[in-house]
């Protein structure tokens, strides 16, 4: 079969498209033919060996893989011609993966391989950083920075389904309509006094404030936090690891939370498919994941350059087959 091999962690550049043997499944192991595979940020992170797992090179990359059941146990759920999306960590930038059926989640009917490949970390990210870290609220208002990104996308389209009002924070000029066919309710530019813009809308601050980009932002963003309101943190998209002035925390009772997904699904195992249950309902409901561009197996070391230079916006997706 044809994987991209990461045969150095020096970033995209380190990616080969290489002819392979195909996977064989263990006893215990399912055999999924794979169609479309999201690409997000730790994808990028471990080509460049920056990411807490790091498989021994080489290894292909991939982690939210969508596909067909080929093989599965005879005692498992699953079985041949099942459509599947498959919580691999790596494997999925090729044409097959093996998999526990414990990785394993059904894909909606009425959702396509592309949007079912979108549906997988961001989302999942999005629902355990709203729901289970910041209890939100039907009637609150949420906050949403780096809103043009996966992460960004995926909270507007869950905290709309919650019943919230949104506000989409975005420093990329041009995505204004993107944001609002996601769901915002408002959009605000991320230039100088964007802060004073947003109190326009909600002049007590924002209930929730969700926040994967970190970086120089933060200050600003942590004053637009309405008190007993919730700063979620979710990564640092922009580089910088901030720190927080607690006598705003202190004095404003606000409550600074961490939404590490992968580390938490590493210790509760069973939270995933708990909230995928909770997705699939949302997707019955009318919430699509969106795919806003689409790559092909080849040009993976394109789109991966092209996330890391800020060029994709909302879902990008490697479409293995048709």
């Amino acid at each position: 079969m044809k994987a991209q091999l990461l045969t150095e962690e020096s970033g995209p550049a380190g990616l080969s498209l290489t002819e392979v043997d195909d996977p064989t499944p263990g006893a215990d192991q399912v055999l999924v033919d794979i169609k479309s595979c999201g690409i997000c940020f730790p994808d990028l992170l471990m080509s460049q060996g920056k990411y807490q797992l790091r498989p021994p090179l080489p290894f292909t990359p991939g982690t939210e893989v969508a596909g067909v059941v080929r093989t599965a146990p005879a005692d498992s759920k699953f079985q041949a011609g099942d459509r599947v999306i498959v919580a691999s960590m790596v494997g999925g930038f090729a044409e097959q993966v093996v998999a526990h059926p414990a990785q394993l989640l059904p894909i909606p009917d009425v959702i396509t391989f592309d949007e079912a490949a979108a549906m997988g970390i961001n989302f999942q990210t999005a629902l355990f950083a709203l729901k289970m870290r910041a209890q939100t609220a039907p009637g609150e208002i949420v906050g949403v920075l780096g809103s043009a990104g996966g992460v960004g996308i995926a909270s507007i389209q869950v905290a709309k389904a919650m019943g919230t009002k949104v506000i989409a924070v975005v420093h990329r000029t041009g995505a204004e309509e993107m944001l609002r066919a996601a769901g915002a309710d408002e959009v605000v530019q991320l230039t100088e006094g964007w802060g004073k813009r947003l109190k326009q809308f909600a002049p007590e601050g924002v209930d929730v404030m969700i926040d994967p980009v970190g970086g120089d932002v933060f200050d600003e963003a942590l004053r637009q936090v309405a008190p007993d309101g919730r700063y979620v943190v979710i990564g640092f998209a922009a580089g910088g690891i901030p720190t927080v002035k607690l006598n705003r925390v202190l004095f404003r009772n606000i409550a600074v939370t961490g939404a590490a997904w992968g580390e938490y699904v590493r210790t509760h195992p069973d939270v995933p498919a708990l909230l995928h249950d909770e997705l699939v309902e949302m997707v019955d409901a009318g919430m699509r994941p969106p795919v806003n561009v689409t790559y092909s197996l080849a040009e993976l070391p394109q789109a991966l350059t092209d996330l890391a230079e800020g060029r994709v916006r909302g879902k990008a997706v490697v479409r293995i087959a048709d």
